[in-house]
């Protein structure tokens, strides 16, 4: 005699549980998922961004028109210094300690305008990192001027910029010092100043200094 088929056990009470636990699991996975996307932040006051000094210089003199620099191999360099202006980075030390009196305090580090054309700023500064044995950052090129304030104000302080002329004031507005009362529109026509940009609890300040390092300065 042939068995009769015995009935699977509890097939369609065991389909009807796990239909139902189905929507439970997917909203634990969802809820899961919303626990691990990051928190924002609470709001309120943050705080200021850090303390700051920087030193700003334009390079030293260039020629006359009709004359010509030095390089630094004493080839006749149109793009070099004029004497005068080597003249004037020689002296360039005796702006920072140890010379008794310093008028600036000692840099860190220093940023000269890089790339071709901006042989004066280095120029003008290579005596000073020589004698203060300060590292030369020479990688931004002259109309890179807001990648130049973010690195100033990531290096340890104070920090010295020595840069050519007409791209100070776009130095000085990257900064955000820009509208402050007393900074001149532009550099003016001389070599001889130093601006000092200091920053406290995020706000700026400006002073501007004399060198007095050659005969004529005014």
């Amino acid at each position: 005699m042939a068995e009769a088929p015995v009935p699977a056990r509890n097939g369609p009470r065991r389909r009807t549980v796990l239909a139902a636990l189905t929507p439970i699991a997917s909203l634990a996975l969802v809820g899961c998922a919303a626990d691990e996307r990051p928190v924002a932040p609470a709001p309120g006051p943050q705080p200021p961004p850090k303390d700051a000094l920087i030193m700003v210089i334009r390079h030293a003199e260039k020629p006359y028109a009709g004359d010509t620099g030095e390089d630094d191999e004493g080839n006749d360099d149109a793009g070099s210094l004029a004497l005068r202006g080597r003249r004037r980075a020689e002296a360039l030390p005796t702006l920072f300690p140890p010379t008794p009196g310093a008028l600036l305090p000692r840099p860190t580090v220093i940023f000269a305008g890089g790339a071709a054309g901006a042989a004066r700023s280095r120029q003008t500064v290579a005596p000073l990192a020589d004698v203060l044995r300060t590292p030369v950052r020479a990688d931004l090129a002259v109309g890179r001027e807001a990648d130049l304030a973010r690195a100033a104000l990531a290096a340890p302080m104070p920090v010295l910029v020595c840069w050519e002329h007409t791209g100070i004031p776009r130095l000085v507005s990257a900064l955000g010092a820009d509208r402050l009362v007393g900074v001149p529109a532009g550099w003016p026509d001389r070599y001889d100043l130093v601006w000092l940009f200091r920053r406290r609890e995020g706000e700026w300040t400006f002073r501007e200094l004399p060198q007095h390092l050659l005969t004529g300065d005014a």
